[in-house]
């Protein structure tokens, strides 16, 4: 698919939940400043699959990985991998905006303060004015800096949540359907937001919206039942499909 080296390279990946699989045998390659976007049904495994990618799932009791999940070469689920580490080099946008009850300011610091990364008042100062800017946020909240960040738009509130990802420099953003909970103008801006992130950043979004897939990814993968149907080039998985159960699932006719 191209020549550069995959940032997250996947290979038979299964999932369980207690003793119930519910992603078997997933592999792909994630390429750099790049857009991936996994689509299929409910309850098909992907939004499973994504909080592979940082470890999420290791918040639930009784789960566990078979297969090797390697980003930049180094296995995420090795033993000796720092799992604060790795979820600063992998942040995660989720479905419902979450920012935290305090100020905007506070929410894209926190990441920085917490990891001890910023010297001085000025430096983090700078940090997040440039996460809220590269968030396209910043001319929305700049003179309301202080304000309680859960005082903005459902919109707004997302891109305060994109702009304390990005406030730790993370790799890659995960974006778990980040847009459903949005009207169509603040799903329009967070996916034109996407389309400039990826020239710093590698993305990976879920989403139910087959039309969005289309409109801002690079690369698309289908899931069903646990299982990868078909990974592709946007264009060519939209137009070409090389399964039948893909075809079945753009047309509508089956999900």
């Amino acid at each position: 698919m191209s020549d550069a080296q995959p940032v997250f390279t996947i290979r038979n990946v299964d999932f369980y939940y207690g003793a119930k699989k519910a992603l078997s045998n997933i592999g792909m390659d994630i390429l750099p400043n790049k857009v991936t976007a996994l689509i299929g049904p409910s309850g098909c495994g992907k939004s499973t699959f994504l909080r592979c990618l940082n470890r999420m799932n290791d918040t639930i009791n009784g789960t566990r990985v078979e297969g090797k999940i390697l980003l930049g070469g180094e296995d995420i689920y090795a033993p000796e991998m720092d799992v604060v580490d790795l979820r600063q080099r992998v942040g995660m946008v989720f479905q419902k905006p979450n920012p935290f009850p305090q100020s905007v300011y506070d929410n894209v610091a926190f990441g920085p303060r917490v990891l001890g990364t910023v010297k001085g008042g000025s430096d983090l100062d700078g940090i997040v004015e440039t996460s809220l800017r590269a968030a396209a946020v910043w001319d929305d909240v700049k003179d309301q800096l202080k304000q309680n960040a859960l005082g903005f738009s459902l919109g707004q509130q997302q891109r305060i949540c994109i702009a304390r990802a990005i406030a730790v420099k993370p790799e890659v953003i995960l974006f778990d359907e980040s847009t459903s909970a949005l009207d169509p103008v603040a799903t329009g801006q967070i996916e034109d937001l996407i389309a400039e992130l990826k020239k710093n950043y590698t993305i990976v979004i879920v989403t139910h919206n087959m039309q969005q897939a289309g409109r801002v990814s690079d690369f698309t993968g289908l899931f069903w039942l646990g299982e990868l149907v078909e990974f592709s080039p946007t264009e060519e998985i939209f137009t070409r499909p090389k399964q039948e159960l893909t075809e079945a699932y753009l047309t509508g006719k089956m999900g």
